[in-house]
Order: C-alpha cells, then structure tokens, then sequence
C-alpha cells in the first residue's frame, strides 16, 4: 500500500513537474531497469533529438572498450591537437601540443564536458578525427541504436548528429553493465585545475538519493538534456530527458521520474528498450523555444525562485547539497613516455611531428585500475551565464 502511495505521489510530483517547468516543448524521456532491460516509462522516447554533450557517453565507452582490449591504458597520452585547440566552448582551454593522460582527459569531458579534450581523445586514440566517428557510428549500430548518428566525440552541433532518449538510454545502460568499474567518472560531483574549480552540471549528484551519474548536454537546437543514472538497494536505472525548458526543469523531471521508476515492478513491464519503435526524419529543432528572449527570461526567473523554495528545485525527492563537493584534480602531463615538461606541464615541442605511443596494458583492464578519485559529468549550470548558448554545447 505504501508503494502505491509513494508512486502515485511521484507521478503528481511529475505532473506538476511538467507544469512549473514549461513551454511547450516536446520533451522526450525513458526510464529503463538497466539490469533487466525493461521500459519502466517513456515519453516519445524514439523521436530523433540533438544529443549534444551526452554524445561524450560514447566517446568515454569507446576509451573504456580499448582499454579492455589492451589498446590503451589509464595514463595513454592524450594529445591536444591543433583541430581539437579551435573547438568551441565548452572548453579546457589548453593549447596545442599540451598531454594529459586518458583517465583526466575522461574526467574533463564528464565533468567539465570540454569539447576541446573530447576531440582530442578522439584524434588521439583512433588516429583521425573521421576515424574515430566512425568508430562511434559503428559501436552504435552493434549496440541497436537505430536512431543515432554521430558527426564529432564531443556533440556540437552539425548536421547528420541525432540520437533518441531510447538510444541515450541504451548507451548507459551498456556502461553500466559492461564497465562498473568506471562509474565514479560519472559521478564525480567537481574537478580542479589550479586554482580552478569546475562542478558537476547534473544536479542530481548528491542530491538525490542513490543519483550515481551519468552526462548531461546543452545546445540551443536540443534544449537541456541529461542521461541519468541511480542505485538503490542493488538496482540501477537510467532515465533520459532531452529537451528541457532548462537545468532546473531538468533535474526536477529526471528526479520524479526515476523515483516513479523505483517505484514500478520491471517484471511486470511488457517492453525491453530494443523493443521501442525506430524513429526517420530530422531531429526537433527547439531552438526559438530555449534561445529566445523569453526563453532566458524565463531561465533567469527559474533561477530566482530556487533561491526561495523550501524543496531543492522544487521537488520533493531531491535535497540541498549541505557539505562541500568531492573535488578531483586534473592536470596536464604524468602519461607514459612523456618526459618533455616546460613550466610544469607535458608539452611536445614543435607539434604535429612526433606523437608519442603508449604502453599498452596486457589483457583486460583490471577493476582496481580504475579506482581512484570522484566522478562524473557535465554542464556548468544555474547561475553562471550560459555559455556561448548558440554554439556551446555543454
């Protein structure tokens, strides 16, 4: 009886979810038991949507696929070339030529989702930028993501990019199962370079109980995205959302809907993921919606009333953050054979002559290999200015 209270209190949570947050927008959404396969809700959640930076989900499963095959390791040089330098923000900022190693470039991109780093992973890692997406078309096609296809590893926006929530949802729960070793990656709630630090854009993280991951994404045409994971008492789910009216609308959506997930009995559910229609066509384009005036008005006026709400915005399932975030650092250089270091820092002089190889690791990555350090994600959110909102992708 409990349960069924507690259920019909998240759908009316969701309900009035829907209507604080928005215009009329066509938000996509699926919850998925990640263990069973099972559709727990949906929301058009075959309908062809702009992925934005949840693309860095398949950019972070390829590196983890090499990495099991031995192809790559957790100190791989990753190398910021001069293509990956010029991309647009969301960005690290570091200059052509710089080396970081592979488990702080995967930080970067999770956390701070730099466009930057996730090219540069991409060029480095498959040799070419157009080698590396085609990789990422190929894994989408073997994992069932019919409604998917990728142009870069970082999701800005161009044309021929689309996914679906069903797809995103898909892609995390294929991480979740095949690689758990690396869930802190996105779950790590802030990172630093420097003096700088750099917080987790999914609000969930901390504050929403059993919130473990996974990537947000945020570009004009998408609206605000998230790909969302959370454990409770050994069962995981993943929820996607594509298309909020903004950050807070998003976490508060994603958050009713994973609790009515937990909530519901996958075994009684008739439809696993890969059983949800193919969608054609162009993805919604929403960008009128979200990058109006009106729209960042409406934004600006969200952010104003949390400061206000007695519930973290404004859902009954998600808590303020009372301590201070787990902060990982990154940096640049500590890879294997880089010993070239200026100022401090892994730089290869005269770029674009030698690359330098890495030691490849025998045999599957072992889980003790990808412990340390927090975790996971994306977005710079709430009240700094939204970046570069035409073109960044978060």
């Amino acid at each position: 009886m409990f349960a069924i209270f507690r259920r019909s209190a998240a759908l009316a949570a969701l309900s009035v979810s829907m209507a604080l947050g928005a215009p009329a927008l066509a938000e996509t959404s699926v919850v998925v038991d990640v263990s069973t396969g099972k559709v727990l809700s949906q929301n058009g959640a075959s309908d062809r949507w702009y992925p934005a930076s949840t693309t860095k989900l398949m950019t972070a499963y390829i590196a983890f696929r090499m990495m099991e095959a031995g192809e790559a390791a957790l100190d791989t040089p990753i190398v910021m070339t001069r293509d990956a330098a010029q991309a647009a923000p969301s960005k690290m900022g570091y200059e052509a030529g710089s080396v970081m190693r592979l488990d702080n470039a995967l930080r970067m991109i999770m956390v701070k989702s730099a466009n930057d780093v996730a090219v540069a992973i991409g060029e480095t890692l498959a040799g070419s930028h157009d080698a590396f997406v085609a990789r990422m078309n190929a894994e989408a096609a073997r994992l069932g993501m019919r409604d998917t296809r990728f142009i870069n590893p970082n999701g800005l926006p161009g044309e021929g990019q689309h996914s679906s929530a069903k797809d995103l949802a898909i892609l995390g729960m294929t991480i979740r199962r095949e690689f758990p070793a690396f869930t802190d990656y996105f779950s790590t709630e802030a990172i630093s370079a420097g003096d700088t630090i750099m917080r987790n854009g999914n609000d969930l993280i901390g504050q929403f109980a059993g919130a473990d991951g996974m990537k947000t994404g945020y570009i004009c045409a998408s609206g605000f995205n998230v790909v969302a994971s959370a454990t409770r008492e050994g069962r995981t789910l993943v929820a996607v959302v594509l298309g909020a009216d903004g950050p807070i609308t998003r976490a508060r959506t994603a958050a009713a809907l994973l609790e009515t997930g937990f909530d519901t009995d996958a075994a009684i559910q008739p439809l696993t993921i890969d059983q949800l229609p193919v969608s054609s066509g162009e993805p919604a384009d929403i960008s009128d919606e979200i990058c109006s005036a009106e729209g960042r008005t409406a934004r600006a006026n969200e952010r104003e009333k949390e400061a206000e709400r007695e519930e973290a915005f404004g859902s009954p399932y998600m808590t303020e953050l009372d301590r201070p975030r787990v902060t990982v650092p990154v940096m640049l250089g500590g890879a294997a054979g880089t010993d070239t270091i200026e100022a401090g820092i892994s730089l290869i002089a005269a770029y674009g002559i030698p690359i330098p190889t890495w030691r490849p690791v025998d045999g599957p990555v072992a889980a003790a290999a990808a412990s340390d350090a927090v975790t996971d994600a994306d977005e710079l959110r709430g009240s700094t200015v939204e970046q570069g909102e035409a073109t960044a992708s978060e």
